[in-house]
């Protein structure tokens, strides 16, 4: 069971809010997300710290901080909350994870899996963790469609089988933390891993990005980045749903503002915030 639950704010950056709304006009979206005048919306890049009783388990590592400036200039990283302070923060240190979670290995989500040091070596940020991915992604990854090709930086995540700290999702596997239920989904990017749990009597569900934030529990909100929008709209309803009768917590790892909330079934049949 999760005894301990904690967001580990990463800091913010920012995207192009046409780009994290689709189809939908700027005339809607702008009232859910307001832009600069770059178009450029801020977002978060909230991960999750788990205890139970015998495992500390973060999930997802945000942007990280080894990338060059030029990288960086790209999505304006800001904000006075990293990783490890954030993770300090809670009364544990970084020795203390035992596992890592990455939903998937988009740069925003497992930038913070590997460290630079001073002399440029590469290494895995928490020194006593087991990392998991799931194969099929990883495989993905490491052949990259002309789509994603710029979100998957190698230096990310090869560094960890290179120090054989990685492992691959497997259901059967008796090591996967029993507490955490994987669900698969292919919309954004291909077997990217979103988790199940509960904590204290409720149920929660890390969208990773699926529904990024809570401005896209609308059903035509999804991301232009997504690889196969049309499996998103599926998997995204199929997943509200399940919240809606579960009466579960989404976390949404990037909106700025709110970190988790419940939805409902209105009158006339459509899942909102609750």
């Amino acid at each position: 069971m999760v005894q301990e639950l904690y967001y580990i704010n990463t800091g913010f950056f920012k995207l192009d809010g046409g780009a994290m709304f689709g189809v939908v006009p700027k005339s809607m979206w702008s009232k859910l997300n307001q832009p600069d005048e770059n178009n450029m919306c801020t977002w978060a890049m909230r991960c999750l710290l788990l205890k139970t009783e015998d495992r500390l388990l973060l999930i997802d590592t945000g942007m990280g901080d080894k990338q060059d400036l030029k990288f960086r200039s790209h999505f304006s990283p800001h904000g006075s909350d990293n990783l490890i302070q954030s993770i300090l923060d809670t009364g544990y240190s970084i020795e203390d994870v035992t596992d890592v979670l990455l939903t998937h290995l988009h740069f925003d989500h497992c930038g913070g899996a590997v460290s630079k040091n001073s002399d440029g070596v590469l290494s895995p940020t928490f020194s006593n963790a087991t990392y998991w991915t799931h194969r099929e992604h990883y495989n993905w990854a490491m052949q990259p469609n002309d789509r994603e090709k710029a979100s998957f930086l190698k230096e990310n995540f090869n560094p960890l089988l290179q120090a054989g700290v990685l492992e691959f999702y497997n259901e059967s596997k008796k090591i996967w933390p029993k507490e955490i239920k994987v669900r698969i989904y292919n919309g954004h990017t291909q077997a990217m891993m979103a988790f199940e749990f509960d904590f204290n009597g409720e149920n929660y569900l890390y969208c990773a990005d699926l529904i990024p934030s809570s401005g896209h529990i609308s059903i035509p909100f999804i991301m232009s980045y997504d690889v196969q929008p049309l499996i998103s709209i599926k998997e995204k309803s199929e997943l509200l749903e399940y919240a809606a009768q579960k009466n579960s917590y989404l976390i949404f790892e990037h909106d700025p503002k709110i970190a988790a909330a419940k939805v409902k079934l209105n009158d006339s049949g459509r899942v909102i915030l609750a």
